[in-house]
């Protein structure tokens, strides 16, 4: 089956989407090192632009035909609310650009990812709404669904909006995509899996420093509140991580105690917490142990569940900054996997399902 990536990124969704058996044959997207970065690994079917640009090539291969997937996550930082929430912002128009895309494609379905608060907030209503009567009057029967990544084997709490449209046929994603959940591995496990920091194949050190907050914010958790300076927070290797940002490299890049991940001693961090919640003083600002340290490029590849051998175009920054982006390639195979199985049901299989979800949604009733 034939598809096509916009908004592509290091090519995150491509990865899924490939691994679930789309054949990807033209992809887009407007920086350069993640073009770079996606040419390394999959071939010169990118096209670096604008997408509004592109749409006479997108209108080409619609009148050619036989696209059976369109997928892709236009620019989330308008609604996202790690930003300013806005939805006058120039990116937040690129969801239109999207749906014009599909209008000129006609794949056979669409899956549109965003930020879990387009999804969810009221005043991103107006937009959601749109979006969705846009691809109904198109003759897509579509589902709207908040997935965690954390509950498809990825060791990342990362809630993502998807929007899933099929044409001329029954929706049955929201049945199925139940079956691809399945529990994450231990993030000390994942890192372990990486090797030990400054060894050939997790080399890639994050040199941002850690310092201590003079007024630490607390929490019941060592792993929440703000107990250092920046938005970087250790990570529970007993857990899973939080959504990586794509602002990582500084002092937004998470934090790893090398001591408690190779030697298996207690957390620092446990040991501090319950120092600071019993009453005590905050250390230095200097005097954090160096025994704590930034998450590395390989650690944030392993945890965004891209290939080991994912081969990354660009400077350390953007190469953090494609990787905090992407969706977890897991996470959109999961996704796919789905999409494609229903793609791949004959009109008699197509039948029987509806039969048995009207006969189940009787019951209900």
């Amino acid at each position: 089956m034939k598809a096509i990536s916009l908004f592509t990124g290091a090519g995150g969704m491509d990865v899924g989407f490939q691994n679930a058996g789309f054949d990807v044959v033209w992809a887009n997207d407007f920086d350069k090192d993640a073009c770079g970065t996606y040419r390394l690994n999959y071939g010169d079917h990118i096209r670096h632009g604008s997408i509004d640009d592109l749409m006479p090539e997108l209108k080409e291969l619609g009148q050619t035909g036989g696209i059976s997937c369109l997928f892709g996550g236009p620019p989330c930082q308008g609604f996202s609310v790690a930003g300013k929430m806005d939805a006058q912002d120039p990116r937040s128009k690129l969801v239109w650009s999207y749906m014009q895309a599909v209008s000129l494609v006609r794949p056979a379905a669409f899956v549109m990812e965003n930020v879990k608060s387009l999804a969810t907030l009221d005043k991103f209503r107006a937009i959601r709404e749109g979006f969705i009567k846009e691809a109904i009057k198109l003759g897509y029967n579509v589902d709207l669904m908040v997935l965690n990544s954390k509950e498809f084997g990825i060791p990342q709490g990362r809630e993502r909006m998807f929007l899933v449209g099929f044409r001329d046929r029954p929706n049955h994603f929201r049945d199925l995509i139940d079956s691809q959940r399945c529990s994450p591995p231990r993030l000390r496990d994942v890192l372990l899996d990486v090797g030990k920091i400054g060894s050939p194949q997790n080399n890639r050190i994050c040199k941002a420093k850690i310092t201590a907050a003079a007024k630490p914010i607390l929490r019941r958790s060592p792993y929440a509140g703000m107990l250092f300076n920046g938005q970087g927070r250790p990570l529970n290797l007993e857990g899973h991580a939080s959504t990586l940002p794509a602002s990582m490299g500084g002092n937004r890049t998470p934090i790893i105690d090398d001591e408690a991940l190779y030697g298996n001693q207690t957390p620092w961090i446990e040991e501090y917490h319950a120092h600071l919640m019993s009453g005590g003083e905050p250390i230095d600002w200097k005097s954090v142990p160096g025994r704590l340290r930034r998450m590395s490029v390989d650690e944030a590849i392993a945890i965004q569940t891209f290939p080991r051998d994912y081969k990354f175009a660009g400077s350390q920054s953007s190469v953090f900054k494609q990787i905090g982006n992407a969706v977890p390639c897991m996470l959109a195979e999961s996704v796919a996997r789905v999409v494609f199985e229903l793609l791949s049901e004959s009109p008699s299989a197509v039948k029987k399902r509806c039969k048995i979800s009207k006969e189940l949604q009787l019951e209900l009733t």
